[in-house]
């Protein structure tokens, strides 16, 4: 990952919300396509969802900090934690539809595909139904997506796009 790094805390509550944000803030901020943007949990006196955007060089984060800033975002260097989940990552754009795991390490930034439960990873041939939200994390410098086997011997990644809320019939 780059160093030129920035955390934007914009006291976002949901991962839906810092999804649609990080996306918001690609576009206003014209980012380039090779740019890392992931979602952070924050946790403490103040749960909250925090931003990072990773990006590829020092112009760019200083031009990013002072027109955040600028916007009354909050902003400070650095990652909150070197976990954080890929909203924005090179190639998610492709990850439509089904692909084999194969294609998903070549189209993108994704580094590993694992199976929950499993103890080893999927043959390059697994079709994985992307249902066009594939949210990777990073787990010791590695972009690693998580999948859950589906009908058919598909895989799909492990969180779900539109997540029922907890006591949703209540």
């Amino acid at each position: 990952m780059t160093p030129y790094v920035l955390t934007v805390d914009a006291d976002v509550r949901d991962l839906r919300a810092a999804d649609r944000l990080l996306h918001t803030l690609a576009a206003e901020l014209a980012l380039p396509e090779g740019v890392f943007g992931c979602t952070h949990l924050v946790r403490g006196e103040r749960p909250r969802v925090a931003l990072s955007l990773a990006l590829p060089s020092e112009p760019l984060l200083r031009t990013a900090q002072e027109r955040l800033t600028a916007g009354g975002r909050g902003v400070s260097p650095g990652a909150p934690d070197a976990v954080g989940r890929a909203v924005l990552y090179p190639g998610v754009s492709t990850l439509t539809g089904t692909l084999t795991v194969a294609d998903v390490l070549s189209r993108s930034a994704i580094d590993r595909v694992t199976v929950l439960g499993t103890p080893g990873g999927p043959a390059p041939d697994t079709p994985l139904v992307t249902r066009e939200h594939v949210r990777p994390q990073w787990q010791h410098d590695e972009l690693v997506l998580t999948a859950m086997p589906a009908i058919g011997g598909t895989l799909v990644p492990f969180e779900v796009p539109d997540p029922t809320p907890c006591c949703a019939d209540h």
